[in-house]
């Protein structure tokens, strides 16, 4: 199962919970769409209660809801387009610079991280001068840094469809979709963008920009090599070689190394060896793999004996 099909089934189970809490569900409904609800999650393997997977899933603060509005408004404003309405009557050139003033303002509202505030000034630049594409285009810088990534993705596209030259509106249609997890998605808008302008070096960048991301995410991590991937030995590996020797003293006049290698200073001299190579190389001194053999056998050497292996005195 797809994380994006998770992701909207974690959606419309936090829209029906959010249903439950705010009474638009009536009383008597409400044990049927709990059980319904447990029913949903278990089926698509979604846990709400889950913070790691709520964290991963979420798509707050946009909602269902609002995801809905948008396709509603996008549905209406495509239905208006196709009736052959005559287009918006242009500015006058009052109009105009009214509506670059309150650009400015708004780009000064950015500039402070007022972004609720600097929507409503770009808001007011669009009710003067709806044929203005960057005014569409700054709202959409707006919501993104707000987090509303989708109200964002439809402003863009709005000002593409009004100039599809440009281009600044592709940077922030690549954005948003990267802020909604669609990667795919935002790639495609920056190669639109590249269509208009093969040659432009600013989508360019934020294109490869984006494919190293998402190439560097789908490279295995190398925090946890396998053995079959790295051979050198760690000191976990030295903790199981050396397993099952206990906690008090060593037999055979051996100390007790259990207790060493829980001493600090014996530790951070453990990873040092592990650091530089030489923890590999002791692992390999022939010396070394027969005392860890016996001690794993039960076998455990005598100091003298350990003393008079020439492999092992001059260690």
């Amino acid at each position: 199962m797809s994380e994006k099909q998770q992701r909207l089934v974690f959606s419309i189970i936090d829209f029906l919970n959010q249903s439950i809490a705010d009474g638009t569900v009536k009383a008597d409904d409400r044990e049927g769409l709990e059980v319904a609800i447990q029913c949903i999650g278990e089926a698509f393997n979604v846990d709400p209660s889950d913070k790691q997977q709520a964290d991963n899933l979420s798509i707050k603060p946009t909602t269902l809801q609002s995801i809905f509005d948008v396709y509603l408004q996008t549905r209406n404003n495509a239905a208006a387009a196709s009736s052959h309405q005559p287009p918006p009557k242009a500015p006058t050139p009052d109009h105009k610079a009214q509506a670059d003033a309150h650009k400015q303002r708004g780009n000064s509202l950015m500039s402070a991280r007022k972004y609720d505030d600097a929507i409503q000034a770009y808001n007011d630049s669009v009710a003067l001068d709806p044929t203005n594409p960057v005014y569409y285009s700054n709202r959409a810088a707006a919501y993104s840094s707000k987090g509303d990534h989708l109200a964002a993705v439809g402003d863009a596209e709005k000002a593409i469809s009004i100039d599809p030259k440009f281009l600044k509106s592709y940077h922030r249609l690549g954005h948003a979709y990267w802020g909604l997890g669609d990667t795919d998605k935002s790639l495609e808008a920056y190669q639109r963008g590249l269509k208009q302008d093969p040659q432009n070096e600013s989508l360019s960048k934020a294109l490869r920009d984006a494919q190293d991301r998402i190439a560097t995410s789908s490279e295995p991590t190398v925090s946890n090599p396998s053995p079959s991937t790295d051979p050198s030995p760690s000191l976990s590996d030295m903790a199981s070689m050396l397993g099952g020797l206990g906690g008090g003293g060593g037999g055979g006049g051996l100390p007790d190394i259990s207790g060493l290698m829980n001493n600090p200073q014996m530790r951070s001299m453990a990873q040092q060896m592990a650091s530089n190579g030489g923890l590999a190389s002791l692992m390999q001194n022939p010396g070394v793999q027969n005392m860890m053999n016996r001690i794993q056998s039960g076998n455990m050497p005598s100091m003298e004996e350990l003393m008079s292996d020439p492999t092992l005195r001059n260690l």
